[in-house]
């Protein structure tokens, strides 16, 4: 049985994150995208972990679904579960540099996330503050103490490669796994790639070899939800046991692909500078002292560039255990671009996604696996089933994003033609 997961998301509890993002609407959109398992995210936070408590149900080991179905369901039937992972955010000084690190943790069971929240809190962590909480302490102590709490417990480096907020940002991270996580390093089974980079980039470095790469949507409203996700094959309903062995093997034979934003289209690929409207790849920031020629401050130097400085190898020449990865554009700016419109939030857009998602099939079916002629058929908007095509053929054209400023990518030219290859505008 195919299942498309989600781990990285947020609550209504998370700075600069949407009110909805509630147990039932997150369920309610995950079935629409086609999402079989998603993060509950933030349940360190008490009132979230509340929420959780009283609307959760364990299913099967670690796996739990909504006590109350959701009302109405979408036609088809289908149901979306639950996994105990959340996201912390570590500031802490090693090697005479301040360290800014970002981490997912899974939790096997509730009772485990409440042994978690007493030691955070007797520690005197402010838990309460964000559904993403702030610790000072160590990544590697944070996750002795963990095991210490409970040894099932992983730990995954969250968009391993954002510039102020990762493991390998270039503002405050590290050049490799075992500097952030010393002792641990051989418990970190997988790197979550981020928006900003794919699997074939993380591919240039050997030291990667050792982790499997995991995408997911760091959603923080419902309707971002899966703009990354992973893809599995199981012959059973799958425990969280399951996954944690799937990842510790990198497993290919059950972890089939991951689903990928085109990274450019990620708000950190290039490098450039916010406030100047500047950006450009890593050979012209270096050509430039790695400063904006308008304002003269230091760029924020991108993904792109990170990687470059830390490849050790040519992509192509990696083996054929790496788990494969797919690239899509998500439905609703395809639709955007269709209808001619700037806003996903346009009335228009909106109609057609559900119509389309509650008529034909959830959006991975449809950018992945509809068959065209289909789409055609069923939509009421010219051209769409071309332009879904053309993504699918990777036949598209993208302005990377910078500096916080996400790409802006195109199906269709400027006189409503459809492009022929990927390219850069």
């Amino acid at each position: 049985m195919r299942t498309i997961v989600d781990w990285h998301i947020h609550s209504k509890y998370s700075r600069a994150c949407s009110k909805d993002l509630v147990l039932p609407s997150i369920a309610s959109w995950c079935v629409r995208k086609g999402i079989d398992i998603v993060a509950t995210g933030d349940w360190t936070h008490p009132e979230w972990f509340k929420h959780v408590r009283e609307n959760l149900i364990e299913e099967r080991q670690g796996i739990y679904q909504l006590k109350t179905p959701l009302d109405p369901p979408l036609a088809r039937g289908e149901n979306t579960e639950f996994m105990l992972v959340t996201e912390v955010s570590q500031i802490y000084k090693k090697g005479d540099k301040t360290r800014r690190v970002h981490n997912l943790v899974f939790s096997p069971s509730l009772e485990t996330c409440e042994k978690v929240n007493n030691e955070l809190t007797k520690r005197g962590f402010n838990l309460k503050s964000d559904g993403r909480p702030i610790l000072g302490i160590d990544s590697e102590d944070l996750y002795k103490l963990l095991k210490d709490i409970d040894e099932r417990i992983i730990m995954i480096p969250a968009h391993a490669w954002t510039p102020w907020y990762a493991i390998f940002g270039s503002k405050s991270g590290f050049d490799a796994i075992h500097e952030c996580f010393g002792e641990m390093s051989s418990y970190i089974y997988a790197i979550e790639t981020g928006l900003s980079s794919d699997p074939a980039m993380n591919w240039q470095l050997s030291q990667l070899d050792a982790v499997v790469m995991i995408s997911n949507s760091d959603a923080h409203s419902p309707r971002k939800l899966g703009r990354e996700a992973n893809v599995f094959e199981f012959d059973t309903p799958p425990t969280y046991d399951d996954f944690i062995d799937v990842l510790k093997k990198q497993d290919a034979s059950r972890f089939k692909y991951t689903i990928e934003f085109f990274p450019e289209e990620g708000k950190y690929h290039f490098d450039g500078c916010a406030a100047c409207a500047f950006s450009c790849d890593p050979k012209e920031s270096k050509r430039l002292g790695e400063r904006c020629p308008s304002c003269k401050r230091f760029l924020t130097l991108g993904v792109h560039h990170r990687v470059e400085a830390l490849a050790d190898r040519d992509p192509t020449t990696v083996s054929s255990r790496k788990i494969p990865f797919k690239s899509i554009v998500p439905l609703a700016e395809i639709l955007a671009e269709c209808y001619g419109v700037s806003s996903v939030a346009s009335k228009k857009v909106e109609e057609e996604y559900l119509r389309l998602t509650e008529g034909l099939a959830n959006e991975f079916t449809l950018l992945l696996e509809t068959p065209l002629t289909q789409i055609e058929s069923f939509s009421h908007v010219p051209m769409l089933a071309e332009a879904i095509g053309r993504v699918r053929d990777g036949r598209l054209m993208i302005k990377p994003g910078y500096d916080g400023i996400y790409g802006k990518v195109r199906v269709l030219d400027e006189d409503g033609s459809i492009k022929n290859q990927k390219t850069l505008f």
